[in-house]
């Protein structure tokens, strides 16, 4: 096996190992044990949660009938909501008020048309809330995202930590040359 490591090297005795060999061996394992653990915790903490608040936004909204006071624009807007346009609508809310403002409704619609507009508690106009479906592919991709970003945290921190042990490493090694270099001849370089 001239050439290749073999696993677990760090953690064999040897008249040549280092202590610091063997901190950082621990160090490795407790930093990936901690990160994979950090990942899955967060993960899976965070995907239900993001659902629950998507789910909860989406109770506090509600539709109510509304009809074209001018013609939507021909010109649509792609995006979340698909191929919609914008125009001014009324619509009655629950005061028995008529009220007014500019939502996204189907292109080409004409004055007069019925639409469908959505209102928050304060009956202000806002965008359909996300579907169940949506909400739970939200909070898939948001806990996925938060698990990733968790377990790099970790491994950041033990990198950072893997990098302070080598600086010392170096800097023993530079002491011990210091001293018993100078007994084995001139220095090479």
């Amino acid at each position: 096996m001239t050439g290749t490591r073999r696993l677990g090297w760090r953690f064999r005795p040897s008249p040549l190992r280092r202590r610091s060999y063997l901190v950082e061996a621990w160090l490795l394992l407790v930093t990936w044990t901690l990160a994979v653990a950090a990942a899955v915790v967060v993960g899976v903490v965070t995907a239900p949660a993001a659902e629950r608040d998507i789910n909860a936004l989406r109770a506090q909204r509600h539709s109510v009938p509304a009809v074209l006071t001018e013609n939507a624009e021909q010109s649509v807007t792609e995006g979340g909501d698909g191929d919609r346009a914008w125009a001014t609508v009324r619509w009655t809310g629950r005061d028995g008020k008529a009220h007014e403002g500019v939502a996204r409704v189907d292109p080409g619609s004409r004055a007069g048309s019925p639409a469908e507009v959505w209102l928050d508690t304060e009956d202000r106009l806002v965008p359909a809330p996300s579907t169940a479906e949506q909400a739970e592919l939200h909070g898939a991709v948001l806990g996925t995202v938060a698990a990733l970003l968790a377990g790099a945290v970790v491994a950041l921190a033990g990198w950072g930590v893997r990098a302070w042990l080598e600086r010392r490493r170096l800097a023993e090694w530079d002491k011990e040359w210091a001293g018993n270099g100078p007994q084995q001849g001139h220095r090479a370089g």
